[in-house]
């Protein structure tokens, strides 16, 4: 059962829990949502709240629904998860349904964001900034590695508005 916690309570290490575990960006509605898998981000506090940011590339799916929406939320997963959250990565929502797929149960935020009741962590973020990367502030070298077809993402930052932990 997830419940409400205070962001400043979190122990785990930000760079496994992102890097390593990875993370689902989810956004749209309870009935009609989509998510995808994410090892790009960070968190940390600016503008005097407790921020999330995260990268999405512009074919991706959900970046449809994190465009529209105000809220989104980033979704944490124990490792018995990994093959859902491997197949969230590599399939598009607009082929499958990932949340069946999965056997994910949705269930809402008080704002209405969608997550997953199977997470052991949920950051509910309030859509704060969007700005697409400017590949003429990126240097070759990472353009060279990963943007190959020149896919830039888009950087969102989410004031972060609730935890929900297991």
């Amino acid at each position: 059962m997830l419940h409400s916690v205070d962001p400043k309570t979190l122990s785990e290490n930000v760079f496994s829990l992102i890097g390593d575990k990875w993370m689902l960006i989810t956004a749209g509605t309870a009935e009609r949502c989509n998510t995808m898998t994410a090892s790009w981000g960070g968190l940390g506090v600016i503008w005097g709240a407790p921020a999330a940011t995260c990268y999405i590339r512009p074919q991706r799916y959900t970046k449809e629904f994190v465009d529209r929406e105000e809220y989104f939320t980033l979704t944490f997963f124990g490792e018995e998860w990994r093959k859902a959250l491997a197949l969230c990565g590599s399939k598009s929502g607009r082929d499958v349904d990932k949340v069946k797929e999965c056997g994910f149960t949705v269930k809402t935020a008080a704002c209405g964001a969608p997550y997953f009741e199977e997470a052991d962590l949920v950051l509910v973020c309030r859509k704060r900034f969007a700005q697409e990367m400017d590949p003429a502030n990126i240097p070759n070298d990472v353009k060279e590695k990963w943007y190959p077809d020149q896919d830039y993402h888009t950087m969102y930052i989410g004031e972060i508005v609730d935890v929900l932990q297991k």
